[in-house]
């Protein structure tokens, strides 16, 4: 038998190899048929070639458009005007400073603290008030599950309590409506606002996500048998009021993903000019003394992107600061030393077919043969 180097002459050829394998359960006519060109590979592919010339475009092209938005995300949170206050420590009363749980639990103590808070740019209404908890980890598994959804909706279904222990029944074995942990811990501190002896109202109304109102809570489920127990979580329900009108709860009920949250309170009508001095009486009635938590009140102006935050901003122009600064490293590279990008080979997409590849093994382990290919390619 003849041969020519590695290559035998006298071997099959790639026809006689490339022969597909027949499956008797599939028809001929079949789009996975195994002499169809989806079975064998044969379809239409573009592989692209990523030269110098097209990587550096990319990266040009992906900086020239992040750093504009990331400028423009910027200066939208820059023009939100934010003010944050702690309260929940310096709202306790001195003689109380080392012993914080008896302040909050004692029902003697006066739980009334004011503040006062400047106004540092002119804020346009609405003017959005928030309470922000630290350290409250309403991600946690048996919280979340805390809570009967259907008996929210429906008054039909306020027996159904299984999943809200240990916040299902009372003692007395009557149903607790709204049922479960995170009703119970409803926030319970109020803000009231003034400036210059005239009183701010803070509107409640469309605080809440209106498809939470219309879909998860009833028009007909009423509060009943809410914090009668002896250990009070949290707020009390107007009994008279339907859960879906309860916008403060509904609020709440949605679960917030990380330890540090905040949550709308309400909103202010009216401007605040800057240097106003703003005027807050607070009811400090939440108990985050227990966990080690912390409270502040926020206010807040808002623009198209939201509420103050840099980091969206910061994202697009780090993203598009590294794709310009790829790019002109390769341009560097690429004039300084130049690498020439070698040519296709023809049999190429022939040979790169994974398919044609394991059944030509295959049949030339069974018949013994040394595999004949492209040889341009070995």
């Amino acid at each position: 038998m003849a041969t020519d180097g590695f290559f035998d002459s006298n071997l099959p050829q790639r026809s006689e190899i490339q022969r597909p394998l027949h499956f008797p359960h599939i028809s001929r006519g079949s789009f996975f048929a195994a002499d169809s060109r989806f079975t064998q590979q044969e379809l239409p592919a573009c592989k692209p070639i990523l030269t110098p010339g097209w990587v550096i475009t990319t990266f040009i092209f992906i900086g020239i458009i992040f750093i504009p938005i990331g400028l423009v995300s910027l200066f939208a949170s820059e023009r939100v005007v934010e003010i944050v206050d702690r309260y929940d420590r310096d709202c306790v009363p001195a003689n109380y400073s080392k012993n914080l749980l008896a302040y909050i639990q004692s029902s003697e103590t006066n739980k009334t603290c004011t503040r006062s808070i400047i106004v540092p740019k002119h804020m346009k209404n609405p003017v959005y008030v928030y309470y922000q908890l630290d350290n409250f980890y309403q991600n946690h598994r048996r919280y979340v599950k805390s809570r009967s959804d259907k008996q929210l909706r429906s008054k039909a279904s306020e027996t159904d309590t299984e999943s809200c222990n240990p916040e299902g029944i009372t003692p007395s074995n009557s149903h607790i409506v709204p049922c479960g942990l995170i009703a119970w811990s409803l926030f319970n501190d109020t803000y009231g606002f003034s400036v210059k002896n005239k009183v701010l109202d803070v509107s409640k109304k469309n605080i809440a996500w209106k498809s939470d109102q219309d879909h998860k809570f009833g028009s007909d489920v009423y509060p009943k048998n809410f914090q009668s127990g002896g250990l009070i979580g949290g707020a009390k329900l107007n009994a008279s009021i339907p859960l879906s009108e309860q916008e403060d709860l509904i609020v709440w009920m949605r679960t917030a993903a990380l330890p540090t949250f905040r949550k709308l309170y309400g909103k202010i009508d009216v401007d605040l000019e800057a240097n106003e001095k703003i005027t807050v009486e607070i009811q400090n009635n939440y108990n985050t003394y227990s966990f080690g938590g912390k409270k502040k009140l926020v206010l807040s102006t808002t623009s198209w992107i939201g509420g103050k935050n840099d980091f969206l901003g910061i994202a697009y122009l780090t993203l598009g600061g590294l794709c310009l600064f790829l790019a002109v490293s390769f341009i560097l590279v690429y004039v300084i030393k130049p690498r020439k990008t070698s040519g296709t080979s023809k049999c190429l997409p022939d040979c790169s077919l994974l398919t044609e590849v394991v059944v030509a093994v295959l049949r030339l382990c069974n018949a013994q043969h040394r595999l004949c290919s492209c040889p341009s390619l070995l």
